[in-house]
C-alpha cells in the first residue's frame, strides 16, 4: 500500500464516517423536527442528486482538462460550509425544510465534482492493474464507516439533536480535504485544444452508447439507483411509523446492514478470482433483489428482524456490484475520456434518482410506505437483466468487447 493510498484512505475513512452520520440525521431532522411527510422527505432526497442532471455531464468534461486532486479538496470544502449553515440556523431558530432542500440541492452539485473526478483520479494513485484491489479496500473502509456511523448517528441524534450532529459531516469533510492535499501522486492530464464543450461532452456520451459493456452497465444501474431512490421517500417513514422504532434503532438496523457490506467488499476480490468479475457483477444484483423482498413483510416486533436481514443482503449484493462494475470501467476505458464517460455514467445512474425520489413519496403519499417497498424491491429484481444479457453473449463469443 502506498502512501499516496493511504492518505487516500484516511479522507474516505473520515468522509464516509461523517457521511453516515449525517446521512441518518437530516433526513430524521426533516422527519421529527420539521414533520416533513414522505412527499417532503422525497424532496430531499431527490434535491441531493438532482445536480447529476443539472451539471453532471459537463462538469465530466471540465474534469478531463483539469487535474483531480484540486476538484476534490475543493469540492469538500465547499460542502462542509454548505454544511454548516444548519446548525447555525437551527441555533437561531430559522432552520426550514426549504433550507434543508437548498443545501441539499447545493451540497448535491459539489458531490457531483467529488464523485466524477474521485472515480478518474483512483487509477492515477494506485495504476490500472490493482484497481480491483484498490476500490475493494476503499470500499471496506466505507462500509466499516457505514457500521458506526448510524448507530453512533442515531444516538447523538438522541442525544444532541439532528441539527448539531450535522457539524460532525463539516468536520468530516475538512478532514477530508486535508488528507487529500497530502496526496503527492502525478496525474497525466491530457493538455488538448478545446473542440468546445457540448461537443466534448457528446464524445463521452456516444463512447457510453456504442460500448456494449458501457451500456449494459448504464441500463442496469440506471435501473437499481431508480428502485433505489423510490424506497429512499419511505424507508425511514416505514421504520420510524410503520415498525415504530426509535432513532437509536433505526441506527442499529442500518448499522448491522452496513456491516455486510464491508464483508462484501472485502470478499469481492476472492469471488472475481472464483466466479469471474463480470459473472459476480449481475449475480450479486440477483442475491440482493431476492432479499429485498423481505423488507416490506416486516412488522412490529420480532419480525424487525426481515429489515436486518433484507439490509443486510442488500447492502452486500450493492458492494460487490459497484465495486466490480466501476473497476470494469475505470479498466476500458482511455484516461482522456474517463472523466467524460464517468460523468456520463453518473448522470444516467443518477438522473432517475430526483424522478424516484418523488415517485416514491407520491406513491408512500398516496398508498403507504409498504406498497412503495413492494414497487421497489420488484424493479431491483430485475435490474440486474440487462447486464446478465450482455454477459450471456460474451460467454457465447458473440459480444464485442
Amino acid at each position: 500500500m502506498t502512501r499516496d493510498f493511504r492518505w487516500l484512505l484516511v479522507g474516505q475513512t473520515t468522509s464516509q464516517f461523517g457521511a453516515q452520520i449525517s446521512g441518518v440525521a437530516i433526513p430524521l431532522l426533516a422527519v421529527l423536527s420539521l414533520g416533513a411527510t414522505p412527499f417532503e422527505l422525497g424532496l430531499v432526497s431527490a434535491s441531493s442528486t438532482i445536480g447529476f442532471v443539472l451539471i453532471g455531464l459537463p462538469a465530466g468534461a471540465w474534469i478531463d482538462r483539469w487535474r483531480r486532486r484540486p476538484v476534490l479538496v475543493a469540492s469538500d470544502l465547499v460542502r462542509a460550509g454548505l454544511l454548516a449553515s444548519v446548525p447555525v440556523a437551527a441555533l437561531a431558530g430559522v432552520l426550514t425544510l426549504t433550507q434543508l432542500i437548498v443545501v441539499s440541492l447545493l451540497t448535491g452539485i459539489a458531490r457531483v465534482f467529488f464523485d466524477v473526478g474521485y472515480q478518474s483520479y483512483l487509477p492515477a494513485v494506485i495504476g490500472t492493474d490493482r484497481l480491483l484491489a484498490g476500490n475493494a479496500t476503499l470500499e471496506t473502509v466505507r462500509a466499516s464507516g457505514q457500521i458506526a456511523g448510524p448507530g453512533v448517528g442515531g444516538w447523538l441524534v438522541s442525544a444532541m439533536g439532528a441539527a448539531n450532529v450535522v457539524l460532525v459531516q463539516v468536520v468530516a469533510f475538512v478532514v477530508s480535504a486535508v488528507s487529500l492535499r497530502c496526496i503527492r501522486a502525478e496525474e497525466d492530464v491530457v493538455r488538448r485544444e478545446s473542440r468546445g464543450l457540448w461537443i466534448e461532452i457528446c464524445e463521452g456520451l456516444v463512447y457510453v452508447v456504442r460500448h456494449r459493456v458501457l451500456r449494459a452497465i448504464a441500463l442496469t444501474s440506471a435501473l437499481n439507483n431508480f428502485a433505489f431512490a423510490v424506497a429512499s421517500a419511505v424507508n425511514l417513514v416505514f421504520l420510524v411509523h410503520t415498525l415504530r422504532l426509535s432513532a437509536t434503532w433505526v441506527g442499529i438496523v442500518l448499522a448491522i446492514g452496513s456491516a455486510s457490506a464491508m464483508l462484501g467488499a472485502a470478499l469481492t476480490p476472492r469471488l472475481a478470482r472464483a466466479l469471474g468479475s463480470e459473472r459476480i457483477s449481475w449475480l450479486s444484483l440477483g442475491f440482493a433483489g431476492a432479499f429485498g423482498f423481505l423488507v416490506p413483510l416486516a412488522r412490529p416486533g420480532w419480525s424487525t428482524m426481515l429489515v436486518v436481514i433484507g439490509v443486510a443482503a442488500g447492502e452486500t449484493g450493492q458492494i460487490v456490484y459497484a465495486i466490480s462494475s466501476v473497476t470494469l470501467r475505470q479498466r476500458i476505458v482511455p484516461a482522456g475520456l474517463l472523466g467524460r464517460v464517468n460523468a456520463t455514467m453518473r448522470f444516467v445512474l443518477m438522473g432517475l434518482f430526483p424522478v424516484g425520489a418523488v415517485l416514491g413519496g407520491v406513491v408512500g403519499s398516496s398508498l403507504g410506505a409498504r406498497p412503495t417497498l413492494w414497487l421497489s424491491g420488484a424493479l431491483i429484481a430485475i435490474s440486474w437483466l440487462p447486464l446478465y444479457q450482455v454477459l450471456r453473449d460474451r460467454v457465447r463469443g458473440a459480444a464485442a468487447w
